[in-house]
């Protein structure tokens, strides 16, 4: 484990405050949940939840079949990160922190339809090279909080995407945000 060199103490309702730098670099929000857990030392560990992170094999076979479908890469996100991917290049989204752009489609709750030449076309990841050429992407939503989102990156070779790609992302997306309600 990574030594910070802060020091907190724990106040008399047993609250501990997380440090802003470290906050930060796990972007942990106000709201975020948190899971505690302790080792076999002693430790006590938080870890930032993510609902999506707990269904992550069944949101994999989710896009499998959507990329399938589609002929287009999927990436299935949470709030940060991309937890499934699947179709061609694959590899260069797998676990990848998610932009500051998707963030705020997520936040904004939206569902939308790009293409590079679009003034609103987003970078999904931090590192995104920018070789797709159109996207539908697609908010999913749980128990009324917006927890991720659904991608569909095509190539030139696939044609623009339209409506028949923002009804399969929003489908998508509607489908997992009920699948993790259970």
């Amino acid at each position: 484990m990574k030594a910070t060199g802060i020091v907190r103490r724990i106040d008399d309702l047993g609250r501990v405050v997380v440090p802003k730098e470290i906050r930060r670099t796990l972007r942990i929000r106000e709201g975020d949940p948190l899971e505690i857990f302790t080792d076999r030392e002693g430790e006590i560990i938080l870890k930032k939840y993510s609902l999506i992170g707990e269904l992550s094999q069944y949101a994999g076979i989710c896009a499998e079949a959507l990329a399938q479908t589609s002929g287009n890469l999927i990436c299935i996100t949470d709030r940060d990160h991309v937890v499934a991917v699947a179709g061609n290049g694959k590899k260069e989204f797998e676990g990848k922190p998610i932009s500051k752009q998707l963030e705020r489609v997520i936040e904004g709750r939206e569902h939308m339809v790009a293409s590079k030449e679009d003034d609103d076309f987003i970078k999904i990841t931090l590192d995104d090279n920018g070789e797709y050429t159109s996207q539908a992407v697609s908010t999913i939503l749980c128990e009324g909080d917006a927890i991720g989102a659904v991608v569909l990156y095509g190539k030139d070779d696939k044609g623009k995407a339209g409506e028949t790609e923002k009804k399969l992302a929003m489908t998508a997306a509607a489908f997992l945000g009920r699948q993790m309600e259970q």
